[in-house]
């Protein structure tokens, strides 16, 4: 395990925002992460998974320790499920594409999600009606303080919508070695969500398949997304804010065009991306940082733009729209 000292952080974040971290080293298991942190001297550390939901807005003045846990090992299975360990630093969908191989099924609606396997129970990352914790069985995350490896199920991950206990009370205290999904041996498909349905159909899929619905997926993604190696971004800038049952009713009263999805009895999820479109942001430009011409959700940045360029511009965002749907709008992305 090597410390390396100012280096750019320019690859190691898809916003390819130009900023240095004071120390930066890689793991690829406890003790070498154990390692690093010995050696953080006292300063904040960072850690780095696939960088695709960070915005740094400074250099950062501490350690950055890349999180490069590797492995897919198939641990136990039975009649309806195979339980698999993906280590936290393998590619997120690269990870998906290996398992729909085998026909393992559960997680081919979250294809093409930028980022590391790690990221998946900390943010519990979800897309067209699935999330991280339908599937998660159980991780393995180090404690920083106690030096310890620990085993924590889905219970205990505490999920929530694009939340989890590593994002709030065990906020910075685990870094996440390796996860373990329940996947299916039999799918159980799931494509009413988006327009995967219209694009299976587009595509001429007579018979459904695990690796359909991926493609599908894929598909969407690509018409409306941009590819970070060619503009920078961190996909969805916003989660999709959940209102009272009550109050979903009044906007669609007053906006009978809403986009809104179904989230328990008593709320209801709009699209953020509506609510942005709406306000006339789609397509807009300020030197180098933007909102994506194809999806008002994704805050871009079209060459050199500052961190805190990409950070004001969805601060005025999300001004315009509590201004003119009293909605607010918290940021996906993690801002450093």
């Amino acid at each position: 395990m090597q410390i390396q000292e100012n280096i750019s952080l320019k690859q190691w974040n898809t916003f390819g925002i130009e900023v240095s971290a004071r120390y930066f080293a890689t793991f690829s298991d406890a003790d070498s992460l154990a390692g690093a942190l010995s050696n953080s001297h006292q300063l904040p550390v960072l850690i780095l998974g696939g960088g695709s939901n960070i915005l740094f807005t400074k250099n950062f003045n501490g350690l950055v320790a890349k999180n490069a846990v590797s492995g897919i090992e198939l641990i136990k299975e039975n009649e309806y499920h195979v339980y698999v360990r993906v280590g936290a630093g393998e590619n997120w969908h690269r990870f998906v594409l290996y398992c729909i191989q085998r026909n393992w099924a559960g997680i081919e609606n979250l294809s093409l999600i930028p980022g590391s396997s790690g990221a998946a129970p900390i943010q519990n990352i979800g897309a067209y009606g699935v999330e991280a914790k339908d599937v998660i069985d159980e991780l393995e995350a180090y404690h920083i303080s106690d030096k310890k490896v620990y085993t924590l199920s889905a219970n205990d991950c505490e999920f929530g919508y694009r939340d989890s206990v590593f994002k709030g009370r065990f906020k910075d205290q685990f870094v996440i070695l390796n996860v373990t999904f329940r996947l299916n041996k039999v799918p159980r498909f799931n494509t009413s969500y988006g327009a995967i349905e219209k694009e299976l159909e587009n595509m001429g899929v007579s018979k459904l398949t695990i690796s359909a619905v991926s493609q599908a997926v894929i598909n969407i993604r690509n018409s409306k997304l941009p590819d970070p190696a060619e503009t920078g971004n961190a996909g969805s800038y916003f989660k999709n804010p959940v209102v009272a049952m009550a109050r979903y009713r009044e906007l669609r009263n007053q906006y009978p065009d809403i986009v809104g999805y179904e989230f328990g009895s008593e709320t209801k999820k709009i699209s953020a991306g509506w609510l942005v479109e709406q306000c006339g942001w789609k397509g807009f430009r300020r030197g180098d940082a933007g909102c994506y011409s194809k999806q008002a959700l994704v805050l871009v940045n079209y060459g050199n733009a500052s961190g805190s360029e990409i950070s004001h511009l969805g601060e005025e965002i999300a001004l315009s729209v509590k201004k003119k749907f009293g909605v607010t709008l918290v940021p996906e992305v993690n801002i450093l």
